[in-house]
């Protein structure tokens, strides 16, 4: 078991070794992401890093990042998502995850996480956000792919 945990590792690690673009993003407890907007190529492997800068409870201001699917609204995806039952223990129900490219489990205070993926192919903007209930209002960024 051990050694099945090492190679996941050392697999998983690989592809952040390797990243094309390395990014960092923080949110904090006035509702904000540090970055409202950062590019990447088409088809580029990008790690993104995102943490929780703030202090207060997970429960009360946990944040996590979702990035969208080209020319899916942030506002109409927090409204959907409301309606489907999200809530600060299931900030993105998983039936919402076939709008999503990537995203990070919801972060309490200085916890963090890194996000591995492909960006898309197709030049273009995609919107992210939080979808703790409430914050995709005004916690919201892009990512232009060009």
């Amino acid at each position: 078991m051990k050694s099945l945990s090492c190679f996941i590792f050392a697999v998983a690690s690989a592809g952040f070794l390797n990243a094309d673009h390395k990014i960092t993003i923080t949110g904090n407890d006035t509702m904000q992401f540090d970055v409202k907007e950062f590019s990447v190529k088409a088809g580029a492997k990008v790690e993104l890093t995102f943490k929780n800068i703030g202090k207060l409870p997970k429960l009360a201001m946990g944040h996590n990042l979702v990035i969208l699917k080209e020319g899916i609204s942030p506002l109409k995806f927090g409204q959907k998502i409301m309606g489907m039952g999200a809530s600060p223990t299931n900030p993105l129900p998983k039936e919402s995850l076939v709008e999503v490219i990537a995203a990070t489990k919801l972060l309490g205070p200085g916890e963090s996480e890194k996000l591995s993926f492909t960006a898309p192919k197709q030049a273009g903007l995609y919107q992210f956000l939080c979808s703790f209930p409430g914050h995709y209002a005004i916690m919201r960024g892009v990512m232009v792919v060009e």
